[in-house]
C-alpha cells in the first residue's frame, strides 16, 4: 500500500468544502456524472484517432447503484478512459491551480458559502467529500492491465494500492455521512439525475430493489411480497438542441417545449441556433404565446437554462440575457464554458459576454425578420411583448437602431400598431419631426384638441400611453435622421402654424397676460395659439420640463417634491376665452380657474386643489 500526504492546496480545499463551501450539497452527483462523461468521451475519442487505442470497441455508459441496509453506500460507475497509479496521483492528490492556496486564503467568509466558487479551479471530485466520511476511487486505464484503489476520508492524506477490475474506467464507491443517507434512495437520486444530468450524451443507469405486495397473505397475516431487481435508465440521454435541424420535425420543438416549460400552449415561435468559430455554444428559444404572469415584476423568473457540454448549470441566473428580454425561454449550451462557473464570473466572463450579446442579436434579427415577412405573427408577439422591448431602447444602446425597427406605437390615424418607419414613410411635405404625445390613458390622449389639431393639419401623432413611454422616448431623440417631438411641449406648437396664423397672434397677446396675471403661480406662462380648433385650453410643458402625468408618477416614488407648473395654451378665438377677455379682474379670475381646470381635466390630470376648482365652476354657472 502506498499512503501519501495531500498537497496543502487539497487539504485546505477539502475543509474548505467539508465544513463551508459548498452549500448546495447535491450538485456532488452532478460534478462525479460529468467526470465520468468526459472520461468516456476521452476513450472515445481516442479509439477513432491514430493510437494505440484506435478502434477500441465499448458500450458507454454510467451506472449508478446504492444499497440502503447498514452502511449507506452510493457508486457511480463509468466503463471510460480509466487511470492507473500515476493518473490517480496526479488527479486526485493534488490540484492543477499554482493559485488555489493564495485564492483560499483571500475569500471572504460569505464567498466560502457560494456553492459555485468550486468552478473556479475545477475540482469537482472533492465535492463528494462533503456527504461523504470515506471516498475509494478503483479505476483501470484503458489498454493496461492493473486496477489501483485510491482511499482517504478527506483529512490529510491517501492511499494507492492495487486492485482487481475487469473492464476499463472508473468506480466511485461514497460511504456516505449519517446525515446524508438520503443520498442512497432512488427518489432523491432519480430526481437528481433528471436536474442535473438528463441530457448527458451516454446512457445513465440506476440499479435498485422493487418490492410488490400481493393481496395473498402470508402466516403471520402481513401482504406477501416480491423483490423485482431493476436497472433502469433514468436520462433521456437526447439534447434535442444538440441535434441538427434537418433531423427535428415542428412537433418535436412544441413538443420540447412544453414538457421543459409548462406550457399547454404552442410557442409563437422558436429560434434554434448553433455557432461555431472561436466560441463554440448551442442555443434554443422559444417565445411564449402568452407572456409569462411574472413578466412586469421585478422579481421574475429567468426563463433561460445555462448548460455546459449538456450539464445542466442553472435556471436562475439574470444575467444570460438582458432584462428587457426575460419573456424569451430557452436553453444556453456552451462548450468553452468551465462546467461549474460561478454566478459572478458569469457576469464578466469573456465567452459568456460573447454568447450574451451573439444571443441578442440573432433574437433581435428574428424578430424584424418576422415583422417584414409575417405581419399577422408579429402582431401577436408585439402584442405580448411590445412593453419590455421599449426598455431595451433605454438599456440596450448598443442595439437601439435594431430595437427601433421592431418597436411599435399606437398611431392617430389606424388602430392597432404602426412601425417608426411606416411613420416616415407616410410623413407628409415638409413635415419637421416625428410627433407623438404621452402621458396618459390611451382614450384620453387621442381626444387631446392637440391631437385633433395636428390630425386637422393632416399630421399623424403617435399616441404613447403605457407608464414607461414617456421616459423611454425621452432617450430616443431621432429616428432615421427625424427628430421625435412632443406635441404637449412648447417647442412643436410653431411646427404647425403657418406664418399669417402667428402674425395673428401677436394682437392676442393682451389676453393671454391678463389670464397669466389672474392664475398667478399656478401656471408657468399662458401662451395664444391657433391650432387648438374648437378647445378653448390645453396644458403644455415647457420643452424641457417632465409632462404632468410623470410628475404625479414621480411623486408617488417619492422622487420629486417641487411641482414644475405647466403652461396654459388658450385659444383666443373661443368663446369662452372671449368671455374672459371682456368680464371684470373678479369674474375672470373664476372663469380662467375654470379654464385651467378643465384643460387639466383633457389631459387626465385631477386639479391640484379640486375643491376650489368645483367652487370656481359652481361661480362660473352662477355668473
Amino acid at each position: 500500500m502506498s499512503n501519501k500526504k495531500f498537497k496543502t492546496e487539497v487539504a485546505d480545499l477539502l475543509q474548505l468544502l467539508i465544513h463551508s463551501l459548498y452549500s448546495n450539497k447535491e450538485i456532488f452527483l452532478r460534478e462525479l456524472i460529468s467526470n465520468a462523461s468526459d472520461a468516456i468521451d476521452k476513450l472515445k475519442y481516442l479509439s477513432m484517432i491514430d493510437g494505440p487505442l484506435k478502434g477500441y470497441s465499448f458500450d458507454p455508459k454510467i451506472q449508478i447503484s446504492f444499497t440502503e441496509d447498514g452502511e449507506r453506500i452510493l457508486k457511480i460507475s463509468d466503463n471510460g478512459i480509466g487511470m492507473n497509479e500515476e493518473d490517480l496521483n496526479n488527479n486526485l492528490g493534488t490540484i492543477a491551480s499554482s493559485g488555489t492556496k493564495k485564492f483560499l486564503a483571500t475569500l471572504s467568509e460569505d464567498a466560502k458559502k457560494d456553492s459555485n466558487l468550486i468552478g473556479q479551479f475545477g475540482v469537482g471530485f472533492y465535492s463528494a467529500f462533503m456527504v461523504s466520511k470515506k471516498i475509494d476511487v478503483i479505476s483501470k486505464k484503458a489498454g493496461e492491465n492493473e486496477a489501483y484503489i485510491w482511499s482517504s476520508t478527506g483529512e490529510n492524506s491517501y492511499s494507492i494500492e492495487k486492485a482487481e477490475r475487469e473492464e476499463q474506467g472508473t468506480t466511485i464507491i461514497l460511504h456516505l455521512n449519517d446525515d446524508d443517507t438520503t443520498y442512497a434512495t432512488r427518489w432523491t437520486l432519480e430526481s437528481l439525475i433528471k436536474k442535473y444530468s438528463d441530457h448527458v450524451a451516454y446512457p445513465i443507469y440506476l440499479e435498485y430493489d422493487q418490492t410488490h405486495y400481493e393481496d395473498e397473505k402470508d402466516a403471520d397475516g402481513n401482504p406477501k411480497k416480491t423483490i423485482e431487481h431493476k436497472n433502469e435508465q433514468i436520462n433521456s440521454c437526447s439534447a434535442l438542441w444538440r441535434r441538427n435541424k434537418s433531423e427535428l420535425k415542428e412537433e418535436d420543438y412544441k413538443e420540447f417545449y412544453k414538457n421543459n416549460y409548462n406550457d399547454y400552449e404552442d410557442p409563437l415561435f422558436y429560434i434554434h441556433t448553433k455557432a461555431e468559430g472561436t466560441t463554440e455554444y448551442t442555443t434554443l428559444f422559444y417565445i411564449p404565446a402568452t407572456a409569462p404572469m411574472d413578466m412586469n415584476y421585478a422579481d421574475y423568473k429567468p426563463g433561460v437554462k445555462l448548460y455546459v457540454k449538456r450539464v445542466y448549470i442553472t435556471d436562475d441566473d439574470k444575467t444570460l440575457l438582458p432584462t428587457y428580454l426575460r419573456f424569451v425561454r430557452g436553453i444556453i449550451d456552451s462548450e468553452d464554458l468551465p462546467l461549474n462557473v460561478s454566478r459572478e464570473i458569469l457576469q464578466e466572463n469573456k465567452i459568456m459576454n460573447t454568447i450574451r450579446n451573439g444571443s441578442v442579436k440573432k433574437l433581435l434579427g428574428e424578430f424584424k425578420k418576422i415583422s417584414e415577412s409575417n405581419p399577422e405573427l408579429f402582431e401577436k408577439f408585439i402584442k405580448q411583448y411590445n412593453r419590455p422591448l421599449k426598455e431595451g431602447l433605454y438599456s440596450d444602446y448598443a442595439n437601439r437602431d435594431t430595437l427601433l425597427e421592431i418597436v411599435r406605437y399606437k398611431s392617430s390615424e389606424k388602430d392597432g400598431y404602426v412601425s417608426l418607419k411606416e411613420y416616415k414613410e407616410r410623413m407628409k411635405e415638409g413635415q419637421k419631426a416625428i410627433y407623438y404625445i404621452a402621458g396618459g390613458k390611451e382614450n384620453i390622449l387621442k381626444a387631446s384638441p392637440l391631437v385633433a389639431a395636428f390630425k386637422k393639419k393632416g399630421y399623424e401623432v403617435l399616441i404613447l400611453d403605457e407608464d414607461i413611454d414617456e421616459f423611454v422616448i425621452s432617450t430616443v431623440p431621432e429616428y432615421d435622421s427625424v427628430p421625435l417631438k412632443a406635441i404637449n411641449r412648447s417647442d412643436a406648437m410653431d411646427d404647425i402654424q403657418t406664418e399669417e396664423e402667428k402674425k395673428e397672434l401677436e394682437g392676442k397677446a393682451a389676453v393671454a397676460d391678463r389670464i397669466a396675471t389672474l392664475l398667478g403661480d399656478k401656471v408657468k406662462k399662458v401662451i395664444p395659439s391657433m391650432r387648438l380648433g374648437e378647445a378653448s385650453a390645453s396644458v403644455i410643458m415647457d420643452e424641457n420640463d417632465p409632462s404632468l402625468e410623470m410628475q404625479r408618477m414621480m411623486k408617488q416614488m417619492g422622487g420629486m417634491e417641487e411641482e414644475i407648473k405647466p403652461i396654459l395654451e388658450i385659444n383666443p378665438s373661443s368663446a369662452f376665452v372671449k368671455k374672459i377677455e371682456e368680464a371684470d379682474d373678479e369674474k375672470a379670475k373664476v372663469l380662467s380657474e375654470v379654464l385651467l381646470g378643465q384643460a387639466l381635466l383633457q389631459e387626465g390630470i385631477m386639479p391640484s386643489d379640486p375643491v376650489a376648482f368645483a367652487i370656481s365652476l359652481r361661480k362660473a354657472m352662477e355668473a
